[in-house]
Order: structure tokens, then sequence, then C-alpha cells
């Protein structure tokens, strides 16, 4: 992870910080650390050769991938979580992963094509976000009929969103960027539901996707 506010969010989170590279002129003390975690001081052209940015920041930490271990069905009842279907480009995840801890979605189960959430575009992306929303990969296929609940599906033919009754629970489950959501995932659908188009785009960004889907259902929640 790199930058100091991205790496504020894994300080105060489940996850372990390996170690903290920083360059001279960074000041620790703006991470407000809380444990003791192994600080590292190296050059710039280090930290550049290590940076997957354009633009490296001062500050760049090791955090060990934790083992969440398997998704209880429990676990989903009584909320809304995001079920992502063959998610294939790192900036989507992870702006998908922001917007779902915008929403308070705890959350996301992806079939195991998604790509990785550990993708370095990906952590970036999520801005820190990631700390907070648990991610788990599974084959939907055989998950979403053990779940009973109901799955709303974002389809070009479905019902209209605005007139859509998302109760208070639920997975939404959104395709991916080219094809949708695949053929033997879509027939596991109790819901299909469609953001009415004015114009004459083809299609919406996925990331935008789940924005109005979290918007909406986070909007009659509060009724």
């Amino acid at each position: 992870m790199e930058g100091h506010k991205s790496i504020i969010e894994f300080v105060n989170s489940p996850y372990q910080i390996e170690t903290i590279y920083h360059i001279p002129r960074f000041d620790s003390k703006v991470l407000k650390l809380s444990q003791k975690i192994n600080l590292c001081e190296i050059s710039v052209t280090d930290l550049e050769k290590v940076s997957s940015l354009k633009t490296p920041q001062d500050v760049v930490a090791q955090i060990k991938i934790p083992a969440w271990g398997a998704l209880g069905h429990n676990e989903l009842k009584g909320k809304f979580s995001l079920v992502l279907d063959g998610i294939q480009d790192p900036g989507n995840m992870g702006t998908i992963i922001r917007i779902a801890d915008w929403f308070g979605i705890e959350q996301i189960i992806c079939s195991e094509d998604t790509v990785d959430v550990y993708n370095p575009k990906v952590v970036q992306a999520s801005m820190g976000s990631l700390a907070r929303v648990k991610v788990y990969y599974t084959g939907l296929s055989a998950f979403l009929p053990l779940v009973k609940l109901p799955v709303f599906g974002a389809l070009l033919n479905g019902n209209n969103i605005y007139n859509t009754d998302f109760g208070n629970e639920g997975l939404v489950l959104l395709g991916n960027e080219g094809n949708g959501i695949r053929l033997e995932t879509e027939k596991l659908i109790t819901s299909a539901v469609t953001i009415p188009r004015a114009g004459k785009a083809e299609s919406l960004n996925v990331a935008i996707a789940t924005a109005l889907f979290c918007s909406e259902i986070s909007r009659k929640a509060l009724k």
C-alpha cells in the first residue's frame, strides 16, 4: 500500500503491517502509530524501484495478506452484500471496494476468475477501503443456491431499479465489463433489475452501476 492516508486505514484494521518503508524527508509521526511496527528508511531511488506509481509517494507499507477463512452463510443474513461475476479491470474492482465501504457493505463475494483483490492497482484504487471490506472468492454457481437470500441481478431487461423492493437483505450481482453476468449465474437471479436508460449509451461502467444500486438500496432503507 502506498501513501500515508491509505496506510493509516490499514494500521487501524485487522491487517498486520509487516514493514513501513519511508524516505528521509517523511515524518513517520503523521501515521499516528499505536502499535509497534517496523519502520525502515530508504532512499528516494529505492522507493521509486518498489513503487507501482508513476509519481511515488513518500511511504510504502508491506502488509500481510490475511486468511479470512470460508464465508459462512449466516454472515450474509440481515444485510446486503455484493457479488461480482468475472470483473477484470483492477480500477473497477478497487472502486467497487471503495463504494462498498462508503455504503457500509462489509463483504464482496467474487467468482474465481474475478481480478485478484491484492493486485497492486486494485489495492491502490481502493484508497484504503480494503482495510474494512472483506473479499471472498468462490464458485458462484455452487455458492449462491446455498445462501437462501434474494439475488438482485443487474440486467438490461430487468425491473426498474426505482420501483424495486429490495427488502432488508440480499445479494446484488453484477457482471463482467464486456459480457455481463454469465448464463449459469444469471439462472440463479431471483429478481432482475435494470437502471433505466434515457440516452443512447450502450452500457454503464460496472463501478458506476454498483454505486447506483448501493445508493438506491441505502435510500430506501432510510425511508
